[in-house]
């Protein structure tokens, strides 16, 4: 949630974000009115329960008629209180389900607009040239036995798939990959549970606009997570940390991709499920713009160990999500498709998602604070996609970045017979 304390001081700076993102900015009128119904509502109530105990003493002094008398006027202020209380409790409960409806305000330098509006901040590697027609990862990753698309859909439906032979290989050599990069620059990795409370979804923002992305155990009340950032987020919920925390989190991920039907059907770049290591930051606010800094270096220097050309988006604001305040995206150059496809994504969501989860940290006066929190990506099953198409060879062969040789153990992946 945003913080109402900066809402009631800038409420322009609300609006802007609003317009920024495309969304309704009357919703900020509405929710500075709500909180002014609230306050209004509690300085009711607080007064009357102090006019209660007050006058609590004045019938414990009472005697005979004068006692009958001011015992039929509590039973009045009682019911005053009764009534102050319940239209608190309602004015509380107006607020919240208000507060819980604006996105994260927008960093002002993103750029605005929609989905097309990014900005492209740098280009980085030069783009494969092939002396033949190159071959698209899913007829590439037949040939080599490493994805099965036919099968998965027989098993489990449309947009799931076997990883085989060297494809299972070769996913769990990029994401050790990305463990001991990460494990190295001091996350503390985590395998998280794949399932989550209603409140831990919520709390991350993924039950907003984005609800019909997550898929629900309805008869366990429970969520299949879209990333390992929503347990992680939940890890630490109403908890007061003891200095800033970086996790590595290596989960299964799950997504309806609801919406995007005749998108990317082909292989294995738009998928019901995937696995992925996810790096996530615990950090004081001020912080938060030099960490997310770092995140986007992390994920930068896991693409140059695959060796595949990129760029470096700024994601427009009305792209951003409900949490993110701002976002970057690498995207990888995948040679068939003559475009961009995104693999990493890194995200700051600023006091938002903490102060749901209501994650804080102790200030130099030892006074609680809200923390920060970012995400970003280190590696995911996509990166197959990218690794398979940018170095293949013309026999239908793939070459394995140097990199990632010692953790798969093989130079080259050849076709099956």
């Amino acid at each position: 949630m945003i913080d109402l304390k900066a809402l009631r001081e800038n409420p322009e700076a609300v609006r802007a974000s609003q317009r920024a993102r495309g969304e309704d900015e009357t919703v900020v009128d509405a929710l500075l009115s709500a909180d002014e119904r609230r306050r209004a509502a509690i300085a009711r109530a607080d007064a009357l329960r102090g006019e209660q105990k007050t006058f609590g003493k004045q019938v414990g002094r009472a005697k005979g008629e004068e006692r009958d008398a001011l015992l039929a006027k509590g039973k009045e202020l009682a019911a005053e209180v009764k009534a102050a209380e319940a239209e608190q409790s309602a004015a509380e409960a107006e607020l919240a389900e208000l507060h819980r409806a604006v996105p994260n305000l927008v960093h002002p330098d993103a750029p605005e607009g929609g989905e097309d509006d990014y900005v492209v901040l740098k280009h980085v590697g030069e783009k494969p040239e092939f002396d033949f027609e190159p071959v698209d990862h899913l007829d590439l990753g037949l040939r080599l036995g490493a994805i099965d698309m036919e099968r998965g859909a027989k098993v489990s439906g449309s947009r799931f798939y076997f990883l085989t032979g060297v494809g299972a290989q070769l996913e769990l050599a990029l994401l050790n990959m990305a463990v001991a990069q990460a494990t190295a620059a001091g996350f503390k990795l985590m395998i998280t549970p794949t399932l989550v409370r209603p409140e831990i979804m919520a709390g991350t923002g993924f039950l907003g606009a984005h609800a019909g992305e997550v898929y629900r155990l309805e008869a366990d009340d429970l969520y299949l997570v879209g990333t390992s950032e929503v347990p992680l987020a939940g890890y630490h919920a109403d908890e007061i940390l003891d200095g800033p925390k970086r996790y590595a989190g290596w989960s299964s991920c799950y997504r309806r991709e609801a919406g995007s039907y005749g998108k990317d059907t082909r292989g294995i770049i738009r998928v019901h499920q995937f696995n992925k290591v996810e790096m996530f930051s615990y950090v004081k606010p001020e912080d938060a713009e030099a960490e997310h800094a770092k995140l986007l270096a992390w994920e930068e220097e896991m693409l140059a160990k695959i060796e595949v050309p990129y760029r470096v988006i700024d994601t427009a604001a009305g792209d951003l999500g409900t949490s993110a305040a701002r976002k970057f995206d690498c995207e990888a150059w995948i040679p068939t498709q003559n475009a961009y496809r995104e693999l990493t994504s890194t995200s700051n969501c600023t006091t938002f998602q903490a102060r749901r989860l209501n994650v804080r940290y102790r200030d130099e006066n030892g006074k609680p604070q809200i923390a920060a929190t970012l995400n970003g990506t280190l590696a995911t099953t996509r990166w197959i996609v990218a690794i398979l198409e940018n170095h293949q060879q013309a026999d239908g062969s793939v070459v394995v970045p140097q990199a990632l040789r010692p953790f798969l153990g093989l130079d080259v992946l050849k076709p099956i017979a």
